[in-house]
């Protein structure tokens, strides 16, 4: 759940602010595709952000911003990855590569995040962190603290837990220092991905403090999703506390607000009651949620790919 949760903090809720540079060559009233991002449906984004491209060079409202052009590719790659199409990401992110000028430092910095995530995503860790951590190297070079942040916090996903905090700590390092408004934004997501590495050790108090920390930040921002995610964490980690009731209302919470508001149902709440409600041996209702997270979670590709055991267990307890 840490990589998933972290991955739409990190690329969903930032991913609305605004791009670094709206252009890298000027300014055109072209749309905000940085907003557009639904991290939770890639396929339907892709199909948003390949409607935009015609737009570029055939329509007479806009000047061609070879900048944005490739910035926007970058993306599209991003969503085509997170669709597990490897191949088709990496077509896109070379288009990018032969665009890339001197003068284009954003784009170049989304290039290399982009082509180590889809290095990532399909299984090859050594060649992501070669490319996070030159995209690391780059950004704080060019001063470019918004993408910087996101080569740390991609630097902590993929080291070992003792050298997480190390990376999360420069990202919260650059996201205090910085006077530019929109990469205070990471505060709440550091929050979130350190706190799962201290969970990682084991060391959960640490963790629901730091879980605790971004839940607060979270609800002073005004993002109902984002907020529903933290909660969830604050509800895992007591979970792992052993403090069974305390994590079931909160789970309980949530299943009611997603109900109250007509809001899609979320597999992982599922999963939680499920586990929650087989620790206090309560099997009919471990069984109902069980079943309910599995046919939720089996749409994720990521789960598929990378912990089909657990897809496997959801199935088997669901029966």
């Amino acid at each position: 759940m840490k990589k998933l949760l972290f991955v739409f903090f990190i690329l969903g809720i930032i991913g609305g602010c605004s791009m670094e540079k709206r252009s890298e060559t000027g300014i055109n009233p072209l749309p905000n595709f940085d907003a557009m991002w639904d991290y939770q449906h890639p396929d339907s984004t892709e199909i948003k952000f390949a409607e935009i491209l015609p737009l570029l060079k055939d329509s007479p409202e806009f000047t061609y911003d070879i900048g944005y052009h490739a910035e926007l590719l970058t993306q599209i790659a991003r969503a085509q990855g997170k669709q597990g199409k490897f191949e088709e990401a990496h077509k896109t992110l070379d288009e990018v590569d032969s665009m890339l000028t001197t003068d284009l430092k954003v784009a170049k910095m989304r290039y290399l995040l982009e082509r180590g995530r889809v290095y990532n995503s399909s299984g090859n860790p050594e060649k992501a962190g070669t490319l996070f951590l030159e995209s690391w190297n780059y950004g704080v070079d060019n001063h470019l603290d918004f993408h910087s942040i996101d080569a740390a916090h991609m630097m902590g996903i993929i080291e070992p837990p003792e050298k997480q905090i190390e990376w999360n700590l420069k990202a919260l390092e650059v996201a205090e220092r910085t006077k530019d408004q929109r990469v205070k934004g990471w505060v709440g997501a550091l929050y979130h991905n350190i706190g799962w590495t201290y969970h990682d050790l084991k060391e959960y108090e640490k963790a629901l403090d730091l879980f605790r920390k971004g839940y607060e930040w979270r609800k002073n921002q005004f993002n109902e999703q984002a907020t529903q995610i933290a909660k969830w964490t604050v509800g895992r980690c007591l979970r792992s506390l052993e403090k069974y009731d305390e994590a079931l209302n909160i789970q309980n919470e949530l299943l009611q607000e997603f109900e109250e508001k007509q809001l899609e149902p979320d597999g992982y709440v599922f999963e939680e009651l499920a586990e929650l409600y087989l620790i206090k041996n309560n099997r009919s209702e471990a069984k109902k949620y069980f079943k309910l997270a599995y046919e939720y979670l089996y749409k994720d590709e990521w789960l598929k790919t990378n912990e089909p055991e657990r897809l496997e267990r959801l199935k088997k307890l669901g029966k």
